[in-house]
Order: structure tokens, then sequence, then C-alpha cells
């Protein structure tokens, strides 16, 4: 049975995040054969949201689809990036007339195509559309297309991540976290077939509390006062996770957690 492998890539802090890309995303096209590379590029552009010469560097870094999540329009040139690239996806369930795409049928080298869906969860986050409607209301024009659909949910509450899986299970190839930057050991094929992560992880700098300078994060936990959070430097990894699906049923048939250090060839 053909297959297709997937990595999906958690959310990517800043220039390591996205030197992380570049230099390792290579080696992993090559070492397991992809087909398809998503990455979560919220925070690519100095640690919040998107700009055009950042997510250039992601796609020819060998990166298919740039996901995103509550960051996706914190600067002012994000919603003209996402109107001019349909791989660049803003969550689905943002309310009508947002700018930007919630999916993507993207196609492989050999001509496979593969959805690509993402969501914005609501509980701690801002109040959008639900997305479990948002997503069920897509699903339809997207099987017209492909059997092999992926959905990155970016949220903070882990109740409404395993709930999403649970919902689209059988329904879709697989269902990712984002957002909360910290990796879940717990990658599954739920029993109708879909795989299951509750979060990819970020990837970035991993001496950092989440990608952000750790004493200017004390400082504020401190005191509770506005300031800096620069985007840290060291300790880069990529965080993610490889999925082996079959082209002909889009049922996955392994998911493997991933993470791997910027300047280590382990």
């Amino acid at each position: 049975m053909e297959l297709v492998n997937a990595l999906v890539i958690g959310d990517t802090v800043g220039k390591p995040g996205r030197q992380a890309c570049r230099a390792l995303i290579p080696r992993l096209r090559e070492e397991h054969a992809l087909d398809l590379v998503v990455v979560n590029g919220e925070n690519i552009a100095g640690g919040s949201s998107v700009t055009e010469e950042t997510v250039h560097e992601l796609l020819t870094a060998g990166v298919d689809v740039i996901t995103s999540g509550d960051h996706i329009f914190k600067k002012k040139e994000a919603a003209g990036v996402l109107e001019a690239n349909p791989r660049v996806l803003r969550p689905l369930n943002y309310p009508k007339g947002v700018p930007g795409h919630g999916f993507v049928v993207a196609s492989t080298a050999k001509g496979v195509k593969i959805g690509v869906v993402n969501l914005l969860g609501r509980v701690f986050l801002q109040s959008v559309d639900c997305p479990f409607f948002a997503v069920e209301a897509a699903l339809d024009s997207i099987r017209q297309q492909t059997k092999i659909i992926l959905v990155d949910l970016h949220a903070e509450a882990t109740s409404e991540k395993v709930a999403m899986g649970w919902f689209l299970d059988g329904r879709v190839s697989a269902v990712y976290g984002t957002h909360t930057h910290i990796q879940t050991a717990d990658e599954t094929i739920l029993p109708k077939g879909t795989a299951y992560m509750t979060e990819l992880g970020m990837t970035g700098p991993y001496r950092s509390v989440l990608g952000r300078d750790i004493e200017q994060v004390l400082w504020r936990f401190k005191t509770q006062l506005p300031g800096p959070m620069d985007v840290a430097t060291e300790d880069v990894r990529l965080s993610g996770a490889l999925i082996e699906i079959e082209v002909e049923t889009g049922r996955a048939r392994s998911i493997t957690r991933i993470q791997r250090r910027l300047n280590s060839h382990a």
C-alpha cells in the first residue's frame, strides 16, 4: 500500500527557530523520505506573527505549509502575507471576513494531495467561532479532493485538544496540538485510524521560558509589571512528529515523536 510521510513541527520561535528549520528540515527530508512538511509559524517573526521575509525563509527551507494561531495578526503586514500565499494559514474558525485561509490542499512531489486544516481553541484564549463546528463544515469540501487530512489545533487547554482528537477520529488522518510549547509524550493512533498528539512542542531556544529570555520572564512574574520578553538564543531544538499515512484510506499507520538539537548530528 502506498504511504506518505509527513513531518509536523511545533511553534517555531523567532530567528533561532527559523535557523533550526533551515538546517534540520533538509536533513530530515532526506532521512525520512518526507512528502510534506508543516510548520506552525505564528511566532517566527521576532517571536510573534509573520512577515514576508520570515515566511519566505521557511518556504525555501523546505516547508510546504505554515499554520498559525492566536498571534498571527500581531504584525500589520500579516494580513497581506496570508492573502498572497494560500500555503500560509490562519485559524479556520476566525469570524467570516477575516483575511486569509483556514485550510489548504497541497500536492506532494508525487502528486498526492494532502489537506491541512488550522484551528484555534477557545478555552483560555480569545473568543472565536467554534472549532468543532468549523472543521466539520469544511471536511466535506476537503474530502472531495483527498482522504489525507492533517489538523493543527492551536489551543491552551489539554482537554480541548483531546476532545478534538476523539471528535475527528476516523474522519481525518491526524490531529495534533500546538501553542503550549512543551512536547507531550502521548502520541498514539486512535481506534478509527487517526494519529493524535496533544502538543508537538517548541522549535526554538530551550534555555528559556517557552522561547523567551529567562530573566525578563522572571522579572515579569515577580513584579507583575509589563516589560520586554526577548527571544532567547541558546540550546536550539526542532520538535514535532513524523506521521506515516496510507494514501488509499487516509488512515495513519504510525506517529513518532521527534526532537533534534540544532548543533547535534544525533
